[in-house]
């Protein structure tokens, strides 16, 4: 059974605010803590290519690979996939906003599967990913309700 992650937090920031400062990929290193250069490769319409690279893992590894996003502005959602899947066989992604009264809730869903040879399963990665979700959201919500206040 491939690997599936949901996960939301509430931002008390206006959708805008928080759809611009998340959907900045080349502030994406100053915004997340584990990415330490992003390039874009390609951008066309909504769609863009990127080669994201973090920083290096506890033991030295750098990991790095290219993805495509697609940003629907009007439907409040982003599609995206990893173009060189690395240790996934595939890994698709949807982030979606949606206006609340306090704030914008953003959620990021995950689909993917690991490959056989991959340094671990599709139920370690669900671990790992729905923690470093979480971490990855507090800081975005910190960085950007503190930007919003500064409005």
């Amino acid at each position: 059974m491939p690997g599936h992650t949901d996960n939301e937090i509430l931002i008390n920031a206006p959708v805008d605010l928080v759809w611009d400062i998340t959907n900045d990929l080349e502030n994406w290193p100053g915004l997340f803590s584990e990415y330490a250069s992003v390039e874009v490769i390609d951008r066309e319409g909504p769609k863009t290519t990127f080669r994201l690279t973090m920083h290096p893992d506890e033991n030295g590894t750098v990991w790095s690979w290219v993805s495509e996003r697609e940003t629907d502005r009007h439907g409040l959602t982003v599609r995206a996939r990893r173009v060189e899947p690395g240790p996934f066989e595939f890994m698709d992604i949807r982030w979606e906003y949606a206006e609340q009264p306090q704030g914008t809730l953003m959620r990021w869903v995950q689909d993917f599967a690991m490959k056989p040879t991959a340094p671990v399963d599709d139920d370690g990665m669900t671990n790992h990913i729905n923690r470093n979700s979480r971490i990855q959201m507090e800081l975005i919500r910190e960085k950007v309700e503190k930007r919003a206040g500064q409005r």
